[in-house]
């Protein structure tokens, strides 16, 4: 069986009964910053992705979303080069991910793990200044470090904090920290894992709205996608802020995408029961335009 997810963020695509799914047909669309052709996934013997194909599309943000357990964090580690895949091919703007060197991928690609481990001891300006060590040399830092960690700490409200220890802040605190780390890897692409654990509403608006407008890094790259911006593919829970923060979203159940494409076509009803097994209202946001979800309650043993 294989899953597909369409390559342009104005496209979309559903399951059929069969599993198959219709192939994108826009000939003049960029390159997606993933390619993912015939991707099985596990940890062990029992897959939880099956025979995945999917685009990601590039200088765009890309939000999974789906229930626990469905495989959002598992795509989300094999593109991060934290999971071997079991089968199939992952491709980063065009070269294979199984031939490009892990130090390499991470001055490409930062990756944000859920509930990632504190070091013992470490202060903000420390373990914001370890997303720096893919573009340090063997004899020393690199020329830009304090510039990117500066950066990174005042995109991030964290400033002051970073003589602060890590591990005596609070947990909205310690997770903009995490993110003020991916952000000074100054990479054209960042993988989120649920980057808004612990965070109040504003700041998890402050968080999305930070990572959807983010510029390149330092200008680099630019001339790979029109739009000049990062490539962003995050794993969101909240159904109405994934709405209003992405460009492109895919639903993933089943061991494979159900949809993919821009917010107001894959948030649906039927996708919503599918996905989540969820009855559920959809109304449009009279300033913004996205899809908000008003929860009904569960759909097991309706007609």
């Amino acid at each position: 069986m294989t899953l597909s997810a369409n390559t342009t963020d104005r496209a979309t695509s559903s399951a059929t009964a069969s599993g198959a799914v219709a192939r994108p047909t826009d000939e003049a669309a960029p390159a997606p910053a993933f390619r993912v052709r015939g991707l099985t996934l596990g940890y062990g013997a029992d897959p939880v992705i099956r025979d995945l194909d999917l685009d990601i599309p590039a200088g765009k943000t890309t939000a999974l979303i789906g229930a626990n357990g469905c495989g959002k964090s598992t795509i989300l580690r094999a593109l991060g080069r934290q999971l071997r895949p079991l089968s199939g091919t992952i491709e980063v703007s065009g070269r294979d991910l199984a031939n490009i060197r892990a130090r390499d991928h991470a001055r490409s690609v930062a990756f944000l793990p859920q509930s990632p481990l504190v070091p013992e001891g470490l202060t903000v300006a420390e373990l914001v200044a370890r997303g720096r060590h893919p573009h340090r040399r063997w004899w020393g830092g690199g020329d830009d470090d304090e510039k990117f960690v500066a950066e990174a700490l005042t995109l991030t409200d964290t400033a002051g904090l970073a003589h602060r220890r890590v591990d005596e802040l609070s947990g909205g605190q310690r997770q903009r920290v995490w993110v003020a780390l991916v952000l000074a890897q100054a990479t054209p692409t960042l993988l989120l894992d649920e980057p808004c654990s612990f965070l109040d509403l504003a700041h998890q608006l402050d968080v999305l709205d930070l990572v959807h407008d983010l510029p390149m890094p330092g200008g680099r790259h630019e001339h790979e996608v029109s739009s000049g911006g990062r490539t962003v593919v995050a794993v969101l829970h909240e159904l109405s802020l994934a709405a209003r923060v992405a460009d492109h979203l895919v639903a993933i159940a089943e061991g494979g995408v159900v949809a993919a494409g821009p917010p107001d076509e894959v948030i649906t009803r039927e996708t919503l029961r599918r996905v989540f097994d969820l009855h559920a209202d959809i109304i449009t946001d009279p300033v913004t335009g996205h899809p908000v979800v008003l929860p009904r309650g569960r759909r097991r043993g309706a007609a």
